[in-house]
């Protein structure tokens, strides 16, 4: 099994300074196969809508990391490790600037990066950035066009929702056209899916909350409605998060992720250690007994 796990982006150990790094370089050594990140702009004290499954936000997100900062780091200093995202809420962001970025990003990795999009949840978050929630879905349509465009034209011009980007040249170009995956899990997100993505971003949990049916009849659905678009369904992928509440035993953990890539064949799997560590220390040993425990089987 090839594992993937989060990067220090969140909680106490994310304000540890060179801790991104020092995590990436170990990991990779150690034999993780992908690094990945999330996103949180804000963690209101009252929040408009509470983090899911929580009455407020929970305190891990009191400390956050910029996302494209924390790939840019871990791009420096590795050099087989997939980077990606699940999720960066694509439409919190200048749109242009945004595709800058992951070129960038791809480029310093030498073609590493798997972009994983969503939209996001909190109406806080919207307000902060000045773009209107109700807006971010035909938004998110809107930024695919545009890094379609930027990937594959040496000149681009774009007129979007909000903004107007002139005749320019754009000749900084991804190593190859970076696999956009999105999140989602309503009706009107995975037709976008089906209809548009490169790959989709499930989530499972640890303990389960979700029968592992649930996600492979909604895989089935997304490859079916795909192949009715004129997509090769075999194309498209899968980039699986594993939840972990906190205090969930590795060998628990473990298990869970044995059977589900099982049961699922996901192209790629990581397991989010947010709510298991605080310090960078302990992100490097659950990460290496992770590591032990699937390779055991």
């Amino acid at each position: 099994m090839r594992l993937g796990f989060s990067l220090p982006v969140f909680g106490k150990a994310a304000a540890t300074p060179g801790g991104i790094a020092r995590y990436a370089r170990t990991a990779e050594q150690a034999g993780a196969a992908s690094l990945w990140v999330g996103d949180r702009l804000l963690s209101p004290v009252n929040p408009e809508v509470a983090y899911p499954g929580y009455d407020t936000m929970p305190e891990e997100f009191w400390t956050a990391q910029d996302p494209f900062t924390a790939l840019a780091v871990a791009a420096a200093v590795t050099e087989t490790a997939i980077l990606g995202s699940s999720t960066i809420n694509a439409t919190q962001y200048q749109p242009a600037n945004f595709a800058r970025l992951l070129t960038s990003i791809d480029v310093a990795s030498n073609g590493r990066l798997l972009p994983g999009l969503g939209i996001g949840w909190s109406p806080d978050e919207y307000a902060a950035v000045g773009v209107p929630m109700a807006e971010r879905g035909k938004r998110l349509d809107d930024l695919l066009d545009l890094l379609d465009t930027w990937w594959t034209k040496d000149t681009v011009s774009h007129n979007g929702i909000g903004y107007t980007i002139p005749e320019t040249h754009v000749h900084l170009k991804p190593v190859r056209k970076p696999p956009v995956h999105l999140a989602g899990f309503g009706e009107r997100a995975l037709r976008r899916v089906a209809e548009r993505a490169d790959g989709w971003l499930p989530v499972w949990t640890v303990p389960e909350t979700i029968p592992a049916d649930m996600l492979t009849s909604t895989l089935a659905k997304i490859r079916a409605d795909a192949e009715q678009a004129g997509r090769d369904p075999r194309t498209l992928g899968v980039a699986l998060r594993v939840n972990a509440a906190p205090d969930t035993k590795p060998e628990l953990i473990a298990e869970s992720v044995t059977k589900i890539v099982a049961t699922l064949a996901p192209d790629h799997t990581f397991v989010d250690l947010t709510y298991l560590t605080s310090s960078v220390e302990e992100h490097i040993d659950l990460t290496g007994r992770l590591l032990e425990l699937t390779a055991m089987g």
